[in-house]
């Protein structure tokens, strides 16, 4: 997408808002004041600092920051803690990482993010966010992958129980959950009071799901989510994957449905938008978050 086509679609979003507006109002009513739309500083590639800056800029309430903000704090939690209430942030979440691979060592696992929920819980934070990369290459997973990932999950969860802060599964395409009955499995093999429930919209999407579907199953397990959007099939042929992430709006996450849902289970919570990278080459992550934040509020009707 060129520079020139990118302003193109920053201002059809705003175009479209007179005619969805009132829509957008109707959708949010219930919910609108009780959801917290925070951001993922994943788009800044690892500059942590600046994603903290540009988030608060851009006026989201909260961030989600990933494991590669260890090097600079891992020590020093409490001037994380700080420096997010100096740019107005409040400390959602943090991305663990989790099990890798079909051969990790579980207690490996359990004591690296038993030491994360310490820092997120000394750093001011509130979810751990575990994914995991176990799902077999060949041939689809087992009873005993689920049975295994399972029980490190709830020995995960029962940590950070014990350290104050709240373990969450993300659902995650190449992880044991990426299909809605294989969510449905990882669900079912962990203790739902130690494990929770991250409702990823552009995963479960792509990972065969209907998001909106998802949030009503598990209305009572989901206690964060991610707002999201994916493209697939993308027009690239050159890619390494079949799909990509994109601004919200731009992809076939049924957005407007997914807040529908929220508003029926009377969801009251975070909403932390997420976009991998940057997707034109042209653009810069903190325009991705303007472009975001202008779906939210013109065409969803909702205050970020």
């Amino acid at each position: 997408m060129t520079l020139q086509t990118r302003r193109e679609f920053v201002f059809s979003i705003g175009s479209i808002a007179a005619g969805s507006l009132l829509m957008g109002r109707a959708l949010a009513n219930a919910s609108a004041a009780d959801i917290k739309f925070g951001y993922a500083a994943i788009t800044w590639g690892g500059n942590d600092l600046q994603a903290i800056k540009e988030i608060s800029e851009v006026g989201f309430r909260g961030i989600q920051l990933r494991s590669s903000i260890l090097k600079d704090f891992a020590d020093k939690p409490k001037d994380l803690s700080e420096l997010l209430k100096q740019h107005k942030l409040t400390f959602v979440a943090l991305s663990g990482g989790g099990p890798s691979g079909p051969n990790f060592v579980e207690s490996e696992v359990i004591a690296t993010q038993a030491k994360n929920a310490r820092f997120l819980r000394d750093a001011g934070g509130t979810f751990l966010q575990i994914i995991d990369s176990s799902r077999p290459k060949e041939g689809k997973p087992t009873a005993e992958d689920f049975k295994r990932l399972g029980r490190v999950l709830n020995e995960m969860g029962k940590r950070a129980t014990d350290a104050g802060v709240t373990l969450v599964y993300h659902n995650h395409m190449n992880g044991l959950g990426e299909g809605p009955l294989e969510l449905d499995a990882v669900m079912d093999a962990t203790d739902a009071r130690y494990v929770k429930l991250l409702m990823d919209v552009a995963h479960c999407k792509q990972g065969g799901g209907d998001p909106a579907k998802a949030i009503r199953q598990y209305r009572d397990r989901t206690v964060f989510l991610h707002i999201k959007d994916v493209q697939s099939p993308i027009p690239d042929p050159n890619q390494t994957k079949p799909y990509r992430f994109v601004e919200l709006g731009r992809g076939k996450v049924d957005l407007p449905e997914v807040f529908r849902a929220l508003n029926e289970i009377k969801y009251r919570g975070w909403a932390v938008v997420e976009l991998d990278a940057v997707p034109d080459k042209n653009g810069t992550p903190k325009e991705s978050a303007i472009i975001n934040k202008r779906y939210i509020e013109e065409k969803l009707g909702m205050k970020v």
